[in-house]
């Protein structure tokens, strides 16, 4: 059957680092608590130049070098993002501009932290479909620029970043072409070039409660709540319920790998990798204990980066990847969960 395959990942960082000891806008007694309740010390921050656009446009420009493809091979971009460049046009067309993908159609997605997981689905659907042979898909997040710096509930527990994955149909003659730079080429990422039967997003299960809309938001500047009308400036940035937010986390997240197993019928000691969103240690903690599955099978950077909302998985599978932490033909699941709320996994072999 044709399916979407990986055949490259990247990834972007902004350059400038915050760490736990820099947020002096908190008591000092208070930065032990980051690292105790979420296991983040550091995360990066976007220069007051870059906006998500230019994040998602390096961590693409890096996944496409790595492809060996040249941008106007690329037939369409998908970007997730809940930190838009602005409310319209949609993130990706700049995006598709900055690339230099003259020949792809280029729109974005926003399930906030779920996105990760939705558009590996909706890539993988383009190319069973038959819409297309090969799809770029981008998640990028500034949420730095969002966030209330002095709320402590949010900020500390939030970074910026993008990731990157370029698909490609199961039943491509070569996914390596002849132009291929070889100066360009990742040998952590050369095995993944050329696609057989047996790789590729495999099953994917996404859910849905909008009953819980208001746990994870951002309140004003949309058509609910227009600028004009906003009686506090603060009604801007972005807010979450965080207990509620822990409570749903760890049951969805346990309950949509479960669900995703069942799916396809294969037993859970077979997964070599959970790739898992990045939201906060003790809750893959709590994850892979309600599994009963060892910890040392979840990726985990957010130590590194915080929460880079819908682009940690991609990060993640990126960093996963390239340290061999997952290898060619392993099965992998990636899951997510965010504002919606929604929730996310994905079953491939990489």
């Amino acid at each position: 059957m044709k399916r979407a395959v990986i055949i490259s990942t990247g990834s972007y960082l902004p350059e400038n680092h915050v760490h736990n000891e820099n947020l002096d806008q908190f008591p000092k007694t208070s930065k032990f608590i980051i690292s105790q309740k979420t296991g983040v010390f550091s995360r990066r921050s976007a220069s007051e130049e870059e906006c998500t656009s230019d994040l998602a446009i390096k961590a693409g420009r890096r996944c496409i070098e790595k492809a060996g493809i040249s941008p106007e091979e690329i037939e369409g971009i998908v970007v997730s993002t809940s930190s838009p460049d602005r409310m319209q046009p949609a993130t990706a067309t700049r995006v598709q501009h900055g690339l230099g993908a003259c020949h792809a159609f280029a729109f974005d997605i926003n399930s906030v932290c779920s996105g990760s997981t939705y558009g590996i689905a909706l890539a993988n659907s383009f190319i069973r479909s038959g819409q297309c042979s090969n799809i770029l898909f981008i998640a990028s997040e500034v949420y730095s620029k969002i966030l209330n710096k002095k709320d402590f509930g949010t900020y500390p527990f939030f970074g910026d970043g993008a990731g990157a994955v370029f698909f490609k149909s199961s039943d491509s003659k070569s996914s390596e072409p002849d132009h291929a730079d070889p100066d360009h080429a990742d040998p952590d990422q050369s095995s993944l070039s050329q696609p057989d039967s047996g790789r590729g997003i495999l099953c994917s299960c996404l859910r849905t409660d909008g009953s819980g809309s208001n746990t994870i938001c951002v309140p004003g500047g949309g058509t609910m709540m227009p600028f004009e009308k906003m009686k506090n400036p603060n009604l801007a940035y972005f807010k979450m319920k965080g207990k509620d937010v822990f409570k749903f986390a760890v049951e969805k997240g346990a309950e949509i790998i479960t669900q995703i197993i069942e799916e396809s019928d294969i037993s859970l000691d077979r997964i070599k990798c959970f790739i898992c969103h990045q939201a906060n240690i003790n809750i893959i903690h709590t994850i892979a204990e309600k599994l009963d599955v060892s910890t040392d099978l979840f990726f985990i950077n957010l130590f590194r980066y915080g929460n880079t909302a819908s682009a940690s998985v991609l990060i993640a599978l990126d960093e996963a990847i390239c340290s061999e932490f997952v290898k060619k033909n392993d099965l992998a699941i990636t899951v997510a969960f965010g504002g919606g709320l929604s929730w996310g996994a994905n079953l491939i072999r990489i």
